[in-house]
């Protein structure tokens, strides 16, 4: 069995309260003191990021589009992170936000603005580098020492670069949606056209389907536990950045992916030449050629989706943990941003059960 399948934890539930589950996004920003872009750092529990800013919107009476922020992050959670307003006239709101927001926020909710500045730009999307997690399990069945040797073995190897069940919406219904958007797109004679009014649904349909053959690409690898090391016709990615190169296996590629300098990666499908061949395109064109993926194939081209590649690991950066108390496992770690921090919790923890009682939507 691959290491990456090996999850000590049998059972363990997680966000039983907002406080079980802490994000802190690593942005750094030097602010300008000046502009007409308001920065905003908020700490939120139980709200969802897009909730939030439509409120900031409401309250400084501006377009959505006109608030931005970095990343999405989870609902049930405690989160920190920064919004920013575009606010040409400098006039801030004569209500606090806080008193503003009190009418639309239930009781286990709340949002706290700790800091303000003005800086000259839109805070745009993507902007963070990174995540910092704190995450408490609890009611954990399993051996300490074996739990504790899997957590040593994570710190050091990293964890397969899955995307998270949050990418797929309650229930996988993105799938779904994402199947009927190709087919429609398909079934259309003339060539895809996007709109405002429908951007971005259809670009979270778009990463939906990409992720899925990813995932399903990344299975494949983990299956033969090739996730870390290299095939012939790999595509190499240096770690930490969005460099990618292709070479031949040498002693100098093998003990570059031992010490995680570089990782092998698979496509995000979508046009253009492939840069992966040999036994690397034999297995993903064997995975893609798939009947249940025909329709999302299909429809990334007609779409002219370019393909880009992603790395098949993830390394978990300043991995600490300790023992609350026999049953309750307290992690902190960092993740990269595009990375999901239930897909660490997933290579640890064999039934993870969300102790809230309502799902949950997040992208990191």
């Amino acid at each position: 069995m691959s290491d990456a399948m090996t999850r000590p934890i049998r059972h363990a539930i997680y966000k039983a309260t907002p406080a079980d589950f802490i994000v802190t996004e690593q942005l750094a920003i030097e602010h300008t003191h000046d502009g007409e872009h308001l920065w905003l750092y908020i700490t939120k529990i139980n709200l969802n990021t897009a909730y939030v800013a439509r409120l900031l919107a409401d309250w400084a009476g501006v377009p959505t589009a006109d608030v931005g922020y970095s990343g999405l992050k989870d609902r049930h959670a405690i989160t920190h992170q920064w919004f920013s307003i575009r606010l040409p006239t400098k006039a801030v709101p004569s209500v606090s936000f806080t008193d503003f927001i009190k009418p639309h926020l239930h009781d286990d909710e709340s949002v706290h603005i700790s800091e303000q500045v003005w800086h000259g730009r839109k805070l745009g999307r993507g902007t963070h580098k990174s995540n910092h997690f704190t995450i408490t399990l609890h009611a954990i069945t399993g051996d300490q020492t074996t739990i504790d040797d899997r957590l040593n073995q994570i710190k050091t190897n990293g964890v397969p670069n899955y995307f998270g069940e949050q990418r797929f919406g309650n229930d996988q219904g993105n799938i779904q949606k994402a199947q009927g958007f190709f087919e429609k797109i398909l079934a259309m004679p003339k060539p895809y056209r996007s709109n405002k009014k429908t951007a971005h649904r259809n670009s979270l349909l778009i990463s939906t389907a990409r992720s899925v053959l990813f995932n399903a690409m990344l299975d494949a690898r983990v299956a033969d536990d090739s996730w870390q090391t290299a095939i012939d016709g790999d595509v190499f990615n240096l770690d930490g950045t969005g460099s990618i190169f292709v070479a031949d296996i040498d002693d100098d590629i093998r003990t570059r992916l031992r010490t995680c300098d570089i990782h092998p990666t698979a496509p995000l499908f979508g046009t253009g030449t492939p840069k992966h061949t040999a036994d690397a395109a034999a297995l993903y064109d064997g995975v893609l050629g798939r009947d249940e993926f025909t329709v999302f194939c299909q429809g990334l081209l007609k779409i002219d989706a370019k393909m880009s590649y992603r790395p098949l690991r993830l390394l978990v950066r300043a991995l600490t943990w300790h023992w609350a108390d026999d049953v309750s496992l307290v992690l902190n770690f960092e993740l990269p941003k595009g990375a999901f921090a239930t897909v660490v919790l997933s290579a640890l923890v064999d039934e993870l059960v969300m102790g809230s009682s309502s799902p949950d939507t997040s992208d990191a």
